[in-house]
């Protein structure tokens, strides 16, 4: 019970974050082009220098090899994503338009902005762990569920596919730049962080991260309008395999690798059962709109996934603890 309450504390931290960023932009502090300047200050500074920093502090060249045999247990988790994703798009017979959109809101989470927030604000020092699931995220993201939307375009139904190519920005966002930059610096044992000027700008520049994040999903909430949530049966499916199927694969994998006899850190198996239920991608909605998808659908399950994740995260980290 300890740790049913203890999470919903942290959890809580979160939401009035959130509430905050949500409140400000009603009342009409933030301009319209406010939530994507912070974006992009958070993806392609904060982020980045907080991946460095912690990839620093809490990596040795020891641990790399362990660092990446730590991948294989999401990966494997995303391939049955995909797989059942799929299957329901045949069950339930989702329309074209919509397709992608589900499998991606199946499968691919918020890492970014609740992903990272919650994790730090549940396991303070889990960051090493937390990188595992955000570089599987957004490789499964970018370089394939992307290409699932695209290729979803109800106005392209009856016009020869076209080849999609992969954008390899997209692919290597500056997060994952910033990770594979501190891995540069590690195997070179390159002392960076000693020099304290350099380190101290780097830890406040990425302490930015969680506030940044959390004050943005509040801002998009808030555009997005919470009088529009409706729970039709496509988005009750897709709020099933976000919120119950991919944990329970993943809590699924974990179970049997110990079985297995293969030694996980508890801290990595609860990070990744928590990643693997955090929301929606906040993407989504951009992207369906660009493949002139159902744009209202993915902003629906985006904000309803968003506000539901509140009280799932407190349940799962109760079952989290037997794991």
């Amino acid at each position: 019970m300890d740790v049913f309450f203890t999470s919903i504390q942290s959890v809580l931290v979160v939401v009035l974050i959130m509430i905050l960023g949500y409140v400000l932009r009603k009342t009409g502090w933030f301009a319209d082009t406010f939530s994507k300047n912070i974006s992009k200050l958070i993806k392609n500074i904060a982020l980045p220098a907080s991946i460095f920093v912690a990839v620093l502090n809490k990596l040795t060249r020891d641990q790399l090899v362990g660092f990446s045999s730590y991948l294989i247990w999401g990966i494997i988790s995303v391939v049955i994503g995909y797989i059942i994703a799929f299957a329901l798009v045949k069950i339930m017979k989702i329309r074209v338009g919509r397709r992608g959109v589900f499998i991606n809101a199946v499968v691919n989470a918020n890492t970014i902005f609740i992903g990272l927030p919650l994790n730090l604000a549940l396991f303070p020092n889990s960051m090493t762990y937390f990188l595992v699931y955000y570089i599987i995220n957004t490789v499964s993201t970018w370089a394939f569920g992307v290409f699932l939307i695209s290729n979803d375009d109800p106005t392209k139904k009856d016009q020869p596919k076209e080849h999609h190519k992969i954008n390899w920005k997209q692919v290597l966002p500056m997060p994952l730049v910033g990770f594979l930059i501190a891995l540069i610096f590690l195997l070179l044992n390159i002392p960076v962080l000693k020099v304290p000027f350099i380190s101290q700008t780097l830890s406040y520049v990425g302490s930015l991260v969680t506030p940044l994040s959390l004050i943005y999903i509040g801002i998009v909430l808030a555009d997005a309008g919470l009088k529009s949530i409706s729970f039709d049966r496509d988005t009750v499916v897709a709020l099933i395999g976000r919120f119950v199927l991919a944990p329970v694969v993943m809590i699924g994998i974990l179970v049997l690798a110990m079985h297995g006899g293969v030694s996980l850190p508890s801290m990595f198996n609860q990070t990744m059962i928590v990643q693997s239920a955090t929301p929606m991608l906040a993407v989504l909605p951009i992207l369906a709109a660009e493949a002139h998808g159902d744009v209202k659908y993915a902003t629906n399950i985006v904000t309803t996934s968003t506000i539901l994740f509140i009280v799932v995260i407190p349940i799962l980290m109760t079952i989290v603890q037997y794991i």
